[in-house]
């Protein structure tokens, strides 16, 4: 027997089902949001940020000789660039990652360059962050003989992860439930045989109903 389902007949259903449907939204958001809460591991992030500048400061007006590049300006960006590429490859700033994820990059068209370091623990990624940045600028002089590095900005310990986000996990877990519940609805509806209404038999032998005996202890 197949049953001819219509979308009147879907809304019907779930309409139906409207209870377990709502309670299986729920119960999924409450388990996404139990899962993000207390089974995911909140990962900190937290910057710091040095410049690199093309000339050195006591000879700046003095002559050209002491200029890595003719162009202060966009000479400063292309070192930066340059130095983005050395600090990522240098085994002594490697070293001190420790287990946190490190990503050394510039602003695109100046000459600041920010440390940026993630991982479990706050009080380390700050850690990791200024020593980063401490160890840049030693790399730096032993590197180049012109030019001048110095820190903006240092880290601080972040006082709270930027993931797991609980909110938008929960709502996930709200959706997905609801997807599932009306899936589930309409299976169950697909593979019920049961005659409920006199339409079904119309629908499933092609044989009109004529008439019915009622139910009178209901």
């Amino acid at each position: 027997m197949t049953k001819n389902i219509t979308i009147q007949k879907l809304i019907a259903v779930l309409l139906h089902r409207l209870k377990f449907i709502i309670l299986v939204t729920l119960l999924m958001g409450m388990v996404f949001f139990l899962y993000s809460k207390f089974i995911i591991t909140p990962m900190y992030s937290t910057s710091s940020m040095i410049y690199v500048q093309n000339y050195n400061e006591d000879s700046a007006s003095n002559s050209q000789l002491n200029k890595i590049y003719a162009s202060d300006i966009s000479g400063s960006s292309n070192l930066a660039s340059v130095c983005v590429t050395l600090f990522k490859n240098s085994d002594e700033i490697t070293s001190l990652y420790d287990g946190c994820y490190v990503d050394i990059s510039t602003t695109e068209d100046t000459f600041f360059i920010t440390i940026s370091v993630s991982g479990d623990d706050p009080q380390k990624c700050a850690n990791v962050a200024n020593q980063v940045a401490e160890e840049c600028q030693v790399v730096f002089k032993s590197f180049l003989e012109f030019g001048q590095i110095g820190n903006i900005r240092s880290a601080k310990v972040p006082e709270r992860p930027y993931e797991p986000n609980n909110l938008k996990n929960t709502f996930y877990g709200l959706a997905a439930g609801l997807v599932l519940s009306c899936v589930i609805s309409i299976l169950l509806e697909l593979i019920d045989t049961t005659i409920k209404a006199d339409d079904d038999l119309q629908e499933i032998y092609g044989l009109p109903v004529f008439a019915e005996i009622p139910d009178f202890d209901t």
